[in-house]
């Protein structure tokens, strides 16, 4: 753990988190890989670093910024650290944050958020990020107990429509119902909509596709030059 965890939290204030994650199956798909795009992340000035993966938290344990841990695992709706046995794992695998599924609905293990939370409390003092879908999640996750709530899952669990770009106001409507730090993620893609996510209300911004992920950049690009090539 990386000093107190209200320093932890004041240090991620008004800056970004870089997401440094691979899908399985991908060439960057390895631990020392995604440190070393983290570690590239911290030199441009990232505040903090969010990666998923036992070993993925382990290799970059050592970085000099909070790390937000998570595990993906299942075949499930609710699939980022999806139970509290997940949770406990990703806390003693170095993380100075579990994100967790902050959503309303069934965990894997039967147990609720709330116990999920109380459970992680019990085992060690890391800060808890809850992935949010919705208003009604969040404000749930922060009564049951969750340090920080992420705008995370906006789109994805079938509350809210995807929007082009972040769920600006989703962001708005957290920030103003709840007294935890929101940190915004989810479809930022550029340095505009970073800039517009804080100014709606995050306390931080959480970054990873657009930074860390080469294959969907370049599917961009080549998009773009396919829509030109077509237009002429």
């Amino acid at each position: 753990m990386k000093n107190s965890t209200q320093s932890i939290a004041a240090r991620l204030a008004g800056g970004l988190i870089v997401s440094c994650q691979a899908y399985p199956g991908e060439a960057m798909r390895d631990p020392n890989t995604m440190a070393q795009v983290a570690r590239a992340a911290l030199v441009g000035g990232a505040a903090g670093i969010r990666v998923q993966g036992i070993g993925d938290i382990r290799a970059v344990s050592d970085l000099p910024v909070p790390i937000v841990g998570l595990w993906k695992d299942g075949d499930s709706d609710v699939f980022i650290t999806p139970t509290l046995q997940h949770a406990t794992a990703v806390a003693d695998a170095g993380a100075d944050i579990v994100a967790i599924d902050g959503t309303r609905r069934m965990r894997p293990d039967g147990l609720t958020l709330a116990e999920t939370i109380a459970g992680l409390r019990a085992h060690c003092d890391a800060l808890i990020m809850a992935d949010c879908g919705s208003l009604e999640d969040a404000i749930a996750a922060e009564a049951a107990g969750a340090d920080i709530i992420g705008t995370t899952l906006s789109g994805y669990t079938g509350e809210r429509m995807s929007t082009d770009g972040p769920d600006l106001e989703l962001i708005a409507l957290v920030a103003e119902a709840c007294a935890k730090p929101v940190v915004a993620e989810g479809r930022i893609h550029t340095p505009a909509q970073a800039a517009a996510a804080r100014e709606a209300g995050a306390f931080a911004v959480c970054v990873g596709t657009a930074i860390t992920h080469p294959s969907t950049i370049t599917s961009w690009f080549v998009g773009a030059l396919a829509e030109s090539t077509a237009a002429k």
